[in-house]
C-alpha cells in the first residue's frame, strides 16, 4: 500500500485486551483513516469508531456488502487460553475465526488479513491452545487473502487497557511492571497491545509482508513506527 494512502480498517475483537490496545494504536495513526469495528452488540466504542453489529459471528456472510471496501482486517478476538474448555476454545478460535475470514475474504479479495495468533503456535503441538492457533493459522493460509499471523508472547496492557476476565486481573494489576522493563530487556518475550497495533498498521502498508512474525519484530516494528 502506498503511503499516500490511509487505511480503512476492520477490527474485530475491539474489547478484548489485545483490541483495545490495537484501536488506541489505530485512532492515533495517520496512516489510519477510519476504524470500524465488528461487534456482537452494541456498546461503549468511542465517538470516531463506527460499528457492525452481528451477534453471532458465525453468519458472518450475512453482511454481504456491509464488509466490502477494507483495506485490512485486524483480529484479535479469541478466547482466553487460561480456565476455557478445549471445545469453546476450538469453537471461538477456529470456527469462529474462519468464518469471518471467509467472509471478510469474499468482500475483499487479495486484502489484508492480520491476525493475533501466539507465540509457539504449531498445530502438532500437545499444548491444546497452541495447538488450535496453530490449526487456524494454516487454516487461514489457505484462504484467497494475504493472511500475516502475529505471534505475540505476553502481551502488557497498556494504559487505559485491561482485561475484562476477573481471574485475570489480579496477574495483570502485579505483572505490569514487570512486563514492561521485560518489553525492552527481552523483546521475544513481552509486548504490549498497543505494539500490536502498531505493528500491523505497518504490516498492512507493506506490500508484501511476512506470513509469519513473531513477538520481538513485534516490537521493533512498533519502536520503528513511533520514530517517524
Amino acid at each position: 500500500m502506498g503511503d499516500s494512502k490511509a487505511m480503512r480498517v476492520l477490527l474485530v475483537g475491539a474489547s478484548g485486551l489485545v483490541g483495545q490496545g490495537v484501536m488506541q494504536a489505530c485512532l492515533e495513526s495517520q496512516h489510519v483513516a477510519q476504524v470500524v469495528a465488528l461487534v456482537r452488540r452494541p456498546g461503549s466504542l468511542p465517538a470516531d469508531v463506527d460499528a457492525i453489529v452481528l451477534p453471532d459471528f458465525l453468519q458472518c456472510t450475512a453482511l454481504g456488502e456491509a464488509l466490502s471496501g477494507f483495506d485490512a482486517c485486524f483480529y484479535c478476538a479469541g478466547a482466553p487460553p487460561v480456565g476455557t474448555p478445549e471445545a469453546e476454545y476450538r469453537r471461538v478460535t477456529l470456527q469462529v475465526t474462519q468464518a469471518v475470514a471467509e467472509a471478510w475474504s469474499a468482500a475483499n479479495p487479495g486484502g489484508f488479513f492480520l491476525y493475533v495468533s501466539g507465540a509457539q503456535a504449531n498445530p502438532r503441538s500437545r499444548i491444546m491452545p497452541l495447538r488450535v492457533k496453530g490449526e487456524i493459522e494454516q487454516a487461514l493460509a489457505q484462504l484467497p487473502l494475504r493472511a500475516v499471523m502475529l505471534r505475540p508472547a505476553g502481551v502488557r496492557p497498556v494504559a487505559g487497557t485491561g482485561t475484562r476476565h476477573v481471574v485475570l486481573k489480579p496477574f495483570y494489576l502485579l505483572a505490569r511492571p514487570l512486563m514492561a522493563m521485560a518489553e525492552v530487556l527481552l523483546p521475544m518475550l513481552t509486548t504490549s497491545n498497543r505494539a500490536i497495533g502498531q505493528a500491523m498498521i505497518a504490516l498492512a502498508r507493506m506490500p508484501a509482508p511476512p506470513a509469519v512474525v513473531e513477538c520481538a519484530e513485534i516490537n521493533r516494528l512498533a519502536r520503528a513506527s513511533s520514530a517517524r
